[in-house]
């Protein structure tokens, strides 16, 4: 197998074990919540908690794989993430669930950036969409991973065994390790050892050392909210959207998820195959007018068919743009900030986009479907327009030539 395959494989692998990781706490909810004797509010900081412990981790964890190596960075947060979900099988009460959940949380937030570096890095730039796209599908292929286990484990040995399951990540680390050599565009950066007047300054400061730098980090901050906010919002409030105004029962609104999720899969690999041949600016700008024209129309969708059909069509556009981030913000930031970039605004948008289910839950309390579809419509309008200011060299460009000048 190739190095180019190689990352692929490993990327996905963690992504997967990743997007298990944090599937678990949903199927488990409901027995942790029974356990602990806690309301259902006490048991959502769960998620939120763990979500902060992404944001810090795709920021320390970014910071040292640019300083110290991919792989090995990679390999230690692949390891942490699966040492706090063991350790969460351990917790005596909900004070220790949110510390193994957080310690769980700094992990995985700092896998999905450093192995989207990884590929980056690995594959040429007419490849990168597709490579990302193949990456991307690890998180739906860890949720059914997670949905497997659980409908096996829950029944038969309880919430505790699943999470004692989850340190078997622990494994893959260590073929990682033994297996994937550096990445060598790291290992050729580490070596010229380039001095500027930034190399005093901490990475994560060199997302906004410039204005260029600042607007291109603060664009790509809204696009990857907005991603996550319409993902969420979506896919945790339209089945019971789609009960109240249709009518289905709860095994059809599980039709309609996995619908849904054939879309998204879909959706990921189409886009991928966009980004490489017609370019990130031109493949999101398609995708995120037509996901606000998509879920718009999709508050009017009726009977079993159009509702079918109309949830494959939102997953597809909505959330095939999923798979681009990965090589859109790994193509605006020079290698040495390159994991430190995608972790920090990826993760930003996971902690802030993750709080969207909240405003979509009042906005159907107080409104209706309508408002609710109309509000993510919006949200893709503004992605649009953050995206429409985005260039297409990297921040560090005019630094660089500036200096040769």
């Amino acid at each position: 197998m190739n190095y180019q395959r190689k990352t692929v494989v490993a990327s996905v692998a963690g992504l997967t074990l990743e997007g298990m990781d944090i599937m678990f706490i949903s199927f488990a909810m409901s027995m942790i919540v029974a356990h602990f004797n806690i309301d259902l509010a006490v048991g959502g900081l769960i998620s939120a908690i763990t979500n902060m412990g992404m944001l810090a981790g795709g920021v320390i964890f970014g910071i040292l794989a640019d300083k110290f190596g991919r792989v090995r960075i990679f390999t230690y947060s692949i390891f942490l993430f699966a040492i706090g979900t063991g350790l969460t099988g351990l917790a005596t009460n909900m004070e220790q669930v949110y510390v193994y959940r957080f310690i769980a949380g700094l992990g995985a937030g700092g896998e999905y950036g450093i192995g989207m570096a990884l590929v980056a890095e690995a594959w040429p730039k007419n490849k990168q969409g597709r490579a990302s796209s193949f990456v991307s599908l690890g998180a739906q292929y860890g949720v059914i991973l997670a949905a497997l286990l659980s409908a096996v484990i829950l029944p038969l040995f309880g919430w505790r065994m699943l999470f004692f399951i989850g340190l078997l990540p622990v494994i893959f680390a260590f073929m990682v390790r033994k297996n994937l050599d550096e990445s060598p565009e790291w290992v050729a950066a580490q070596k010229e050892k380039r001095l500027d007047n930034r190399k005093e300054k901490g990475k994560l400061i060199q997302l906004f050392d410039t204005p260029r730098a600042t607007a291109t980090t603060i664009a790509l901050a809204i696009m990857t909210t907005v991603q996550i906010a319409g993902y969420n919002g979506l896919m945790i409030w339209l089945p019971s959207m789609l009960q109240q105004s249709q009518g289905l029962s709860v095994s059809n609104s599980a039709i309609w998820t996995i619908a849904t999720a054939v879309g998204m899969i879909i959706g990921m690999l189409t886009f991928g195959q966009f980004m490489d041949r017609f370019g990130a600016k031109r493949s999101y700008g398609i995708f995120l007018l037509a996901s606000a024209a998509a879920v718009f129309l999709y508050a009017y969708a009726e009977g079993s068919v159009g509702i079918l059909v109309g949830g494959a069509i939102v997953g597809f556009f909505a959330n095939g743009m999923f798979a681009g981030y990965g090589a859109l913000i790994s193509s605006l930031y020079p290698v040495q900030i390159r994991s430190t970039a995608t972790n920090a605004i990826f993760n930003f948008g996971r902690a802030l986009g993750g709080l969207s289910p909240i405003l979509v839950g009042y906005i159907l309390q107080t409104y209706d479907m309508t408002m609710a579809m109309s509000y993510l419509a919006v949200l893709y309008g503004i992605s649009f327009i953050a995206m429409l200011t985005l260039k297409h060299k990297q921040v560090g460009d005019n630094v660089e030539s500036k200096q040769s000048a």
